[in-house]
Parts: structure tokens; C-alpha cells; sequence
């Protein structure tokens, strides 16, 4: 496929005009301002667009469009409780596949090509992520509220059997996670044996994490004034590559021990606003040196995927808490949504434009009302640019959205079979 005489955000995320950029198969083999010879298939147009690194969806529940606006004005504990928990306990596999299909349109829409996906019947996640062209961490996340023997548990059980089938599939655009849902759900001996699984099979983790102020003043009551990220280290479920979701209170040592065990924190600052859950302070993770990505959390909590709201609210959160508009810079925000969530998901040839990359692209509209005047094109893409702006997603070198159509899914079947298996839910509640 071949760019043709457009803008494009480069490796530094500095906007290069007029440039020429060829994708060959999944990768980008060529950027410059000659047009290389030969037959490179496609070419588009750069006409008032953009090309820049697809955004990663670092923390999410895909099946959970389900229950778009299922659960309002309800405090985190309540909604998960009164409406969320008994909603999901009538899920079936063909409601998770649909949702899931439902929920890759809609992430494609956004520009996101991959998500960290953290939830059950895994089998149909990964076949609607699959086959939507899109790509995945998804993990099967384990719940032990009554202390049974981890080693008996159903959930664990497929956990070892999704890697096994699943890692690494559809050439590398299914990872398959470990996770532990939170220090909250389960106990330590089923914290430990998740950690021993992703070291037993050299996966990532995925784990909440001190998501709100009762959740992090309870644990410390628990386990002697440990933390939950503290308690969650001494488990070694950081001894692997992790991301820990929300992190808006963690407090003191807390900062060091996530540096140190090369944590990415996953900031959803729509869906903790919306739950009230607080602010988590990015300001104070980047002077930790702890590497920020940026998560949309379910459409359930947030209730859209909007990768531009993320990180235009994640910006002002910034700015409010610490009193200071200097913080945080469009170029931190976008390398949270593109580079730095590929790297918390293990894709070290992914989010960022440069030659051998992954062909992960998004291109955007620059002539729409919004995006004028353009006196900084990065802070035009933060703080003014919507989804409306999206004007293609490209995964591994695939168009999989362009101009409003889908080549992979089928939106409005997918729309139609979702109605019908959230009614079926409803009729059996």
C-alpha cells in the first residue's frame, strides 16, 4: 500500500509533511519523499491527512458493551454488585462473541487496533478478534472470593488451556495474559498461583489495582498495612511483565515498586471519573519513572471507546490536580496511546512510525472545522480531534476501516445479534 504526499507523525511523533510511506504485507518498508519503484498495490491520497501510529487499548472488558449504560449513578462497589455481577452471570458464548465483534468496530472507529482485554469465555474473544483483523492481550481473569484451592478452580483451569490453544495465534495478534482480577476478589494463595502460571508459561499479567480509596484502605487493613500493590509484589504477580489498571490511590512505596518491577500503569480517567473512583496522578507515575498507558476500562463504566476523550480528560485531570496547565504535553499524551501501550501489551515492533515497524496506522482528517486552524497539529489531535476524524485504521497492513465502512465486520448484523442476547439476559434476570 503506498501513502502518497502526506503528513505523518514520525518515530519522535514530530509531523514530517509531504512524505511518501510504503507498507509491504504487515510492515512499513518504506517513508520519504521519493516513491520507490514497483507495484506497491493500494494508494491513498494524503491529501489534508495525517498518518500516525494506531492507538492501544491498554486496559479493557470487551464483552461488557453488553451493558452499555446498563449500570448508572451507581458508586463502583453497587455497580458491580446490584447490576453488573448478576448481569453477567446469565453471559453465553454466542453474547460474548457478538459483543466482543461489537465492540472491534467500535474500537476501529477510535483508530485502536489492539486491546488488553481482561474477562472470561475466552475461546469467543478470540474468535471475533480474529476475525475482525484487529489484535488482543486477552486474559481469562481469575476470581476466588471464597479461598477454594486455586488448583480447583474452573477459571484455572481454563486459564492453562486458553495459552496452551491460543498464545501467540492469528500470526501473533492474539497474546494470551495472565490475570489476576484483584487483591480484593481472591486470596493469597490464589494470587500466588496466578503469578506461578504467567511465570510457568512466560506471559504478561493483568491486574486492577487500587482503584478506589475503600479498596486500598481495606487491603492495607487485611495484610498488615501492605498495599495493594506491596501485597500483589510479595505475591509475584509483578514478576512478570504487568499492567495494573487505574492505580488512582496508591501512596508512598508504592511509586518505587512499580518502577523497579517495570509496571505499566493503565490510567482510565473516564471511567474513574464517571464511577468517582478520583484522579489517578499521572504526573507523579512519569516522575517515578513509571511508564503511564492509557485504558478506556468497558463501555459499561466509561460508556464509549474514545481513545481522543482519553486522552484529552487524562490531560486536564493532570493539569486540575496539580494546579498546573503547564502538564501534561500533547506529545506524553499521544505516546501513552500509541507507543507505550504496544510496549505494556509486548508488541516491541508496534506503536510508532518508522521503517521494520508494524503497519499499525491511523489516518486522520486534517480539513475538518475542528482541526482548524492548525497552529500545533499534536495539540489539535488532543485536545480538538474526534472520532469523526478517523479516516482509516490500519492493522498490520490491513485497511480494516475507511470513510465510515467496516471490510471485516458486518456492523449492523453484529448490532442486530447483540439487541438479541442482551434481551435473552434481561428476560432471564
Amino acid at each position: 500500500m503506498l501513502f502518497r504526499n502526506i503528513a505523518i507523525l514520525d518515530e519522535d511523533l514530530s509531523v514530517r509533511e509531504h512524505v511518501n510511506v510504503v507498507t509491504d504485507g504487515a510492515f512499513i518498508s518504506y517513508i520519504g519523499e521519493d516513491v520507490p519503484e514497483g507495484d506497491h498495490g493500494e494508494e491513498i491520497s494524503g491529501r489534508h491527512r495525517l498518518l500516525m501510529p494506531a492507538f492501544y487499548n491498554a486496559h479493557a472488558h470487551s464483552p461488557m458493551s453488553l451493558m452499555r449504560g446498563y449500570g448508572e449513578n451507581l458508586n463502583l462497589q453497587d455497580w458491580l454488585f446490584t447490576r453488573i455481577f448478576p448481569f453477567e452471570d446469565k453471559l453465553t458464548s454466542n453474547a460474548v462473541y457478538q459483543s466482543t465483534l461489537l465492540t472491534m468496530a467500535e474500537s476501529l472507529k477510535y483508530g485502536i487496533v489492539s486491546t488488553s482485554d481482561m474477562y472470561y469465555f475466552v475461546e469467543d474473544m478470540v474468535r471475533a478478534v480474529e476475525e475482525s483483523g484487529c489484535k488482543a492481550n486477552i486474559s481469562r481473569s481469575i476470581t476466588n472470593p471464597m479461598g477454594d484451592d486455586p488448583a480447583g478452580l474452573v477459571s484455572m483451569a481454563e486459564a492453562h488451556d486458553v495459552v496452551r490453544r491460543f498464545h501467540g495465534s492469528a500470526d501473533g495478534r492474539i497474546l494470551i495474559d495472565a490475570s489476576l482480577h484483584a487483591e480484593y476478589t481472591s486470596n493469597e494463595e490464589t494470587a500466588r498461583a496466578v503469578a506461578d502460571y504467567a511465570k510457568q508459561y512466560g506471559i504478561r499479567m493483568h491486574v486492577h489495582v487500587s482503584e478506589t480509596k475503600s479498596e486500598q484502605e481495606e487491603c492495607k487493613g487485611r495484610h498488615g498495612g501492605r498495599t495493594p500493590v506491596r501485597y500483589l509484589a510479595d505475591c509475584g504477580i509483578f514478576d512478570t511483565p504487568s499492567i495494573a489498571a487505574h492505580c488512582v490511590w496508591i501512596e508512598g512505596e508504592d511509586y518505587d515498586i512499580l518502577r523497579e518491577k517495570g509496571v505499566t500503569v493503565a490510567t482510565n480517567p473516564v471511567s474513574n471519573l464517571k464511577l468517582a473512583s478520583g484522579i489517578c496522578d499521572v504526573k507523579a507515575l512519569m516522575d517515578a519513572g513509571v511508564r503511564v498507558a492509557i485504558g478506556t476500562d468497558s463501555v459499561a463504566s466509561n460508556n464509549n471507546l474514545s481513545m481522543f476523550e482519553e486522552m484529552k480528560t487524562m490531560a486536564l485531570l493532570a493539569k486540575v490536580k496539580h494546579m498546573d496547565p503547564t502538564l501534561i504535553t500533547p506529545k506524553q499524551a499521544l505516546t501513552m496511546a500509541t507507543r507505550n501501550g504496544a510496549l505494556a501489551q509486548g508488541r516491541e515492533d508496534s506503536g510508532i512510525l518508522k521503517v521494520g515497524a508494524r503497519a499499525d496506522l491511523v489516518m486522520l482528517r486534517t480539513d475538518t472545522p475542528n482541526m482548524q486552524p492548525c497552529h500545533d497539529l499534536l495539540n489539535n489531535i488532543v485536545l480538538s480531534a474526534t472520532d469523526s476524524d478517523v479516516a482509516a485504521t490500519i492493522a498490520d497492513g490491513r485497511v480494516l476501516y475507511k470513510d465510515g465502512e467496516f471490510t471485516t465486520i458486518d456492523v449492523e448484523k453484529t448490532a442486530y445479534e447483540v439487541d438479541l442476547a442482551v434481551k435473552d439476559i434481561l428476560s432471564r434476570l
